[in-house]
């Protein structure tokens, strides 16, 4: 089940909001400038499909986005549990950083969490299969696929070099809950 936390960034403890309900979690996320929707594919897909029929099984949705955004290329990534460089992937922005343009993806199967540092505040989100998240270009955040990684997501590109992470060198990831 999709989750939302909303933490102080100094107490990683306790949350002062959650939300499960994905209207909810679209309504608080939409406040600081994230989208957050549902897709429901127009066929059914599952882990080890090729990545043509993934994206042809979410085709209008993605040709919506790409219209309304200006994007250059969409992927397909898909990350199992026992992927040799598991562990690398995943060190790999557990940190705090930013974009230079939106990092937008929609989750097919499987589950990642996002942290996004606004404010005072750390929004955190638990997406799984049928969400895609936006986060806009700047917005500090990390991400978190879990020891034992497992899922098929596709990515929304503008830019070849705009999905480099900018780390800020911050700790802050370190104090808050890891996804395991």
């Amino acid at each position: 089940m999709s989750r939302l936390r909303i933490f102080a960034e100094r107490n990683p403890t306790l949350p002062v909001l959650t939300k499960h309900k994905h209207e909810a979690i679209a309504a608080e996320l939409k406040k600081i400038g994230v989208a957050f929707e549902q897709w429901k594919p127009a066929r059914p897909v599952k882990p080890g499909d090729a990545p043509e029929k993934v994206m042809a099984a979410y085709q209008a949705d993605i040709d919506r986005l790409v219209a309304a955004h200006g994007f250059q290329s969409v992927d397909v990534v898909s990350i199992a549990p026992d992927h040799p460089d598991r562990a690398l992937l995943r060190a790999k922005f557990l940190d705090e950083h930013s974009h230079k343009e939106d990092e937008v993806r929609f989750f097919v199967a499987g589950s990642g969490l996002f942290s996004l540092h606004v404010g005072e505040s750390v929004y955190e989100v638990l997406c799984e299969a049928g969400d895609l998240i936006s986060v806009p270009d700047g917005t500090t955040h990390w991400f978190d696929m879990g020891p034992a990684p497992s899922f098929v997501a596709i990515r929304f590109f503008t830019q070849p070099d705009g999905w480099v992470g900018h780390f800020t060198g911050s700790d802050i990831a370190r104090q808050f809950p890891r996804y395991e």
